[in-house]
C-alpha cells in the first residue's frame, strides 16, 4: 500500500499544487515552532500524502486535528473547494521502538520522494525535512 500510495496511482493529487504544499509545510513548521505540539524529526510530502515522524508534546488526536483543520481549509481555499473533505479521516500512527528503527523510518519517510521516481536524492525534493536548501 505504501508503494501505491507513493507512486501517486491512487486518490487526488492537490499536494502537487506548490501553494497547497506549501500551506501543507507551513501547517507542520507551526505546529511545532508557534503551538509546540511536537518535534518535528522528519517529514516528507508526496503528491497525494504526507509522512510525519515526531516526538509529540501533546495527545496525537490534537496534533491531527491542529494539522489537518488548518491546512485543509487554506487549501480547499486556494482550489476553489467546499463541501467535501480535503484529509481522510483515518491516519496510521506507529511508536518507535528504538534508535535502530528510528533511523530507519527517517531513511524510509526522506526517501520517499527517490523510491517514487520523483527525484534522484533525497536533497533534491523541496518538500521534505532532507531538502538542501
Amino acid at each position: 500500500m505504501d508503494r501505491e500510495l507513493d507512486a501517486a496511482a491512487t486518490g487526488p493529487r492537490w499536494l502537487q499544487d506548490e501553494r497547497v504544499a506549501q500551506v501543507v509545510a507551513d501547517a507542520l513548521r507551526y505546529g511545532e515552532a508557534q503551538l509546540s505540539l511536537y518535534k518535528l524529526r522528519a517529514w516528507v510530502l508526496m503528491v497525494n500524502h504526507v509522512h510525519i515522524l515526531i516526538y509529540p508534546n501533546a495527545a496525537l488526536p490534537r496534533i491531527t486535528k491542529a494539522i489537518k483543520n488548518y491546512s485543509a481549509r487554506q487549501s480547499n481555499l486556494i482550489l476553489g473547494r467546499t463541501g467535501s473533505p480535503f484529509w481522510q479521516d483515518e491516519s496510521y500512527d506507529h511508536w518507535v521502538r528504538g534508535p535502530e528503527e528510528l533511523d530507519k523510518i527517517v531513511r524510509y519517510v526522506e526517501q520517499n520522494p527517490v523510491a517514487a521516481g520523483l527525484v534522484s536524492r533525497a536533497e533534491g525534493w523541496r518538500w521534505s525535512s532532507a531538502f538542501a536548501s
